[in-house]
C-alpha cells in the first residue's frame, strides 16, 4: 500500500490586492493532492467578491488588520498540514511547485527549504526566467544573509513544527518578518535550496517593496543588528580556515 504523501498547509495573506483570485487558482491547481488553502483576510475592503468562487475549496478567515505577520502567524495556527508554504497574494505558483519541493525536501531529509523563482509581469508574463540566489554551502549561506536577505519567502517550505517552535513570524515588524524569522532559524537548521524556478513573483506599480522602500531599508538594519553576533560567531565556527586546524587532511 502506498503511503500517503503529507499534507502541505498553503496560507496566502491578503490585504486589498486585485490579484488574490490569481493567486488562490494557482495554490487550488497544485498536482500535489495533499493540499490545504488557507486564506487570511487582513482586514480588507476592496477584492473582496474575487474570492467569493473559491469559499468553499479553502478555508477563509477575516481578521482585524494587523500586517503580513500576524496574517502569517494566523494561517500557521490555522494549519493542518506538516508542512507550510507562503503564497503571497500578487504571486502564482507552478501547478508542480508543492509537489517537486515537496519531494526534495522528502528526498534530503529537509526541514526547511528556500528556492528560485521568476519574475512576471501585472499580465502573467515570465520577464525574467530566474532570479534565485543558490547558496547551498552552509558557511557561504550565513556570509550572505548576514548581509541581507536572500531568501524570497514565497519559495519558503518548511515543517509547520519548525515556524511554531521558533515563535513564528514578529509582529512588530512590518516589512522584515521573514528576514528576522530565517535569521533566528540559521542557528539550528540548514536551508536547503530548491533550485527549480517554480514560483512567480509580480513586478507591478503598487508592490510594498516599492512604496515603502525607505522603511525597508530602515528596518532591514535593525534586523541586522539585533542577529549580527550570533551568526557571526557562526560563521567564525564554520569558515574554512578554521575546520582546516581541526580537519588538516580535508
Amino acid at each position: 500500500m502506498l503511503k500517503k504523501k503529507p499534507k502541505v498547509s498553503i496560507v496566502i495573506p491578503f490585504y486589498n490586492c486585485p490579484y488574490i483570485g490569481r493567486a488562490i487558482e494557482s495554490a487550488l491547481n497544485q498536482t500535489h493532492s495533499n493540499c490545504q488553502v488557507i486564506v487570511v483576510d487582513d482586514g480588507s475592503t476592496m477584492y473582496l467578491e474575487r474570492i467569493l468562487p473559491y469559499q468553499k475549496k479553502i478555508k477563509y478567515i477575516r481578521k482585524q488588520n494587523g500586517g503580513t505577520a500576524s496574517a502569517l502567524n494566523m494561517g500557521i495556527h490555522l494549519a493542518e498540514g506538516e508542512y507550510f508554504s507562503w503564497l503571497s497574494s500578487d504571486d502564482l505558483y507552478h501547478p508542480n511547485k508543492i509537489e517537486r519541493q515537496l519531494n526534495f525536501m522528502l528526498e534530503q531529509n529537509a526541514e526547511i527549504s528556500y528556492g528560485n523563482y521568476s519574475l512576471i509581469d501585472e499580465s502573467d508574463r515570465v520577464i525574467t526566467p530566474s532570479v534565485g540566489v543558490g547558496v547551498e554551502d552552509r558557511w557561504r549561506f550565513m556570509r550572505a544573509m548576514r548581509s541581507g536577505c536572500i531568501i524570497n519567502g514565497c519559495t519558503v517550505m518548511a515543517k509547520t513544527k519548525v515556524l511554531k517552535n521558533a515563535g513564528m513570524f514578529d509582529e512588530t515588524l512590518p516589512y522584515t518578518h521573514d528576514y528576522d524569522l530565517w535569521l533566528r532559524l540559521i542557528p539550528n537548521y540548514h536551508f536547503y535550496y530548491f533550485k527549480e524556478p517554480l514560483v512567480l513573483y509580480r513586478i507591478h506599480g503598487n508592490m510594498g517593496s516599492q512604496k515603502y522602500k525607505n522603511a525597508i531599508r530602515v528596518e532591514i538594519q535593525s534586523v541586522k543588528r539585533k542577529h549580527r553576533d550570533t551568526i557571526s560567531r557562526l560563521i567564525n565556527m564554520l569558515s574554512p580556515r578554521r575546520r582546516s586546524r581541526y580537519f588538516p587532511n580535508r
